[in-house]
């Protein structure tokens, strides 16, 4: 079978025991400690397909049943995978497994109106139910910032507002744009902790709906306003702009057009606060299977994509941070979640798609923890005199408003 040659190469760490759809036993025993995972094959043609095409054939096999995992679960089996990878010597079909993927990426990530309109259906107009199945009653979905590791996620969600907001230098009044405003989290805490109006925009119908009505609820709908629209669209001036998890449905075709329109939007004293997951290895691609059945047209950045697209544009990068393991331990408890109300999901769509959403969650925890994928904060400002000098504004904001939370609590 080809893939018992590349499994060989592969294993270094721990040990992989490959059950074939005819019933032979392939034992892989790294000379290292690490993990015993079984992988059994359902299908005779599957080794075939792993060996060619391994980025895409292994979610599409778990997602069908056509793979299993005996003594753990995809996640073992993705941690064991991915760890032997990164300590693998160069193997001649790596250039073959990117190659391809390397040639074709702008075209993969070309996304006008139309077709961003569709990528965003595609993923977040499911059913209500199931994102309150798995996230935080304020339904952020993107990175949390865990200030301790005994924080859980409705406190690690909140510490993620007030992380973006202490960078906006936010004054009562200022007019803010929410680029990619989901069900309206961030919007309405903005609104309410810092006495500004937001405008956010979003291109999910099933989005707009609760954003709309949770703004309503709260009694805000005077001051946070969301509508159907892509940032392409957007008219008027702000005084700040902020956007989280949106820019990785961007492309890399459309930088130019973001960051013109970010500096045609923003006042000449403006500030923006740009979120996004990023990889530290330099530019790639998206994982086909990702692409495919996920986040079709998406794209994770490297910083060197797009500081030089920020620089044509004639703005200023006036900070940027580097979060690490944020997005890992923020999957962690959506996995968590997600597996504890297993049943429920499967009672609003069907098994292939639990296990898709399972395959989804755990491989992309382990791109955080093990293949370079972090998030990055971006301050953008059109003049160099716009922010403080120092990063203590950002710090002391964060740390008062922590407080008077805390006391408001007591």
């Amino acid at each position: 079978m080809l893939l018992t040659r590349l499994l060989g190469h592969l294993i270094s760490a721990g040990t992989l025991r490959v059950i074939g759809a005819d019933g032979r036993d392939y034992l892989f025993t790294g000379v290292d400690p690490g993990p015993a995972i079984t992988m059994r094959l359902h299908d005779k043609a599957l080794g075939r397909q792993l060996f060619f095409n391994p980025r895409l054939r292994l979610g599409e096999a778990f997602m069908d049943g056509r793979l299993t995992v005996e003594g753990g679960d995809i996640y073992d089996l993705l941690d064991l995978l991915a760890l032997n990878v990164e300590r693998a010597p160069p193997h001649p079909l790596r250039p073959f497994y990117a190659g391809f993927g390397n040639f074709m990426r702008s075209l993969q990530q070309y996304n006008p109106v139309s077709r961003s309109l569709a990528n965003v259906a595609h993923h977040y107009d499911l059913s209500d139910e199931l994102y309150d199945l798995f996230l935080d009653r304020d339904r952020q979905y993107s990175c949390a910032y865990f200030r301790s590791p005994d924080d859980d996620l409705e406190t690690a969600q909140l510490n993620k507002k007030r992380h973006l907001a202490s960078k906006l230098l936010l004054k009562p009044g200022q007019r803010v744009l929410d680029i990619g405003s989901g069900w309206g989290g961030l919007a309405l805490y903005l609104a309410q902790s810092c006495d500004v109006e937001v405008t956010g925009l979003t291109l999910s119908k099933e989005q707009l709906k609760v954003a709309r009505q949770r703004a309503a609820d709260a009694g805000l709908a005077d001051r946070v306003r969301f509508e159907l629209r892509d940032y392409r669209e957007e008219t008027g001036t702000y005084d700040r702009i902020v956007s989280v998890g949106m820019f990785e449905h961007v492309g890399i075709v459309h930088f130019g057009a973001f960051f013109e329109g970010i500096k045609r939007l923003l006042t000449d004293d403006g500030v923006m606060l740009l979120h996004a997951i990023g990889r530290a290895d330099g530019p790639g691609t998206t994982n086909p299977w990702i692409r495919k059945y996920i986040f079709p047209g998406g794209y994770s950045p490297a910083l060197s994509e797009v500081v030089p697209v920020v620089e044509k544009a004639g703005l200023w990068v006036t900070d940027i941070e580097i979060l690490r393991l944020h997005y890992a331990e923020t999957l962690r408890h959506w996995r968590a979640r997600f597996l504890k109300r297993r049943d429920e999901v499967r009672a609003l769509y069907d098994e292939r798609f639990c296990r898709m959403w399972e395959f989804y969650l755990a491989g992309s925890e382990i791109a955080f923890r093990r293949q370079g994928h972090m998030n990055w904060q971006m301050q953008l400002a059109k003049r160099v005199e716009t922010v403080p000098l120092t990063r203590d504004y950002m710090v002391d904001w964060e740390r008062a408003a922590t407080q008077d939370a805390a006391e408001r609590a007591a």
